[in-house]
């Protein structure tokens, strides 16, 4: 395996500092400010009403705006899917917040791929040692095992990504199932958020305890994806593997 020179070290992993100058300059401008409960009764009407009088350029714009914000690995993501739903509804605010959501997460799988991830995975295979093997499996299972983890809402959703990126995962599988296994949570934050506007509408302040208690039964829906749904990917993995073994 050659080496790298300082010079091409330093062209690699020129993205993953301008990542990381991005996140810095967000928090030092106090743009973080944006991304919370306050701007979304502030500004969540007129952007609602927005989005109903200029529909396609707001979908494109929110696309986008969560791609950045997925891209630099901000966070407060979740106040930007409320929003999302409170403007363009639950099935589209989901649909575009995977979109974006999956736009954001394969620049930075890209990033760390090329930056460490293609050098570390010939270093395993040089190594042929358990990184390798845990690559290797990664690899045979791509789609499930990445899949599990994107429909868990409490598994960090930039780790996936820096980590998908670093062992070089299959870019395809990842793909699809960054995109599917957002869209269970996801719509449920939507939906959420999609009742929003009524609630700032009728005068009530609304902030994260409020929504707690009045989507109480939805936000269980999410512990359940935490909780029951990787246990039942589990137990069907187990299942098909022992009926094709009985076939066998």
């Amino acid at each position: 395996m050659a080496k790298r020179s300082a010079k091409e070290w330093a062209v690699r992993l020129l993205p993953l500092l301008a990542i990381a100058g991005l996140a810095i300059t967000f928090f030092a401008l106090g743009w973080n400010r944006y991304l919370s409960m306050a701007m979304i009764r502030e500004h969540g009407l007129d952007l609602q009403a927005w989005a109903q009088q200029h529909f396609w350029i707001a979908l494109l714009a929110f696309v986008a705006v969560y791609a950045l914000a997925t891209a630099s690995t901000i966070p407060g993501p979740v106040f930007l899917t409320l929003l999302g739903g409170m403007m363009f509804g639950p099935s589209i605010g989901a649909l575009a917040q995977a979109t974006g959501a999956t736009i954001g997460a394969i620049v930075i799988y890209l990033v760390y791929r090329t930056a460490i991830g293609t050098w570390l995975r010939a270093k395993f295979a040089a190594d042929a040692g358990f990184m390798d093997r845990l690559s290797r499996g990664v690899d045979r299972n791509a789609f499930v095992t990445l899949f599990t983890l994107r429909v868990i809402p409490s598994v960090p959703f930039v780790l996936i990504n820096a980590t998908a990126g670093m062992i070089a995962a299959p870019l395809r599988p990842y793909i699809l199932a960054t995109f599917l296994g957002l869209l269970p949570s996801t719509f449920i934050y939507t939906s959420i958020g999609s009742g929003l506007g009524q609630m700032i509408r009728s005068g009530e302040h609304v902030d994260l305890p409020l929504l707690v208690a009045r989507f109480f039964w939805p936000l269980m829906g999410v512990v359940f994806l935490s909780l029951l749904l990787p246990l039942g990917l589990k137990l069907a993995q187990v299942w098909r593997a022992r009926h094709r073994a009985s076939l066998a």
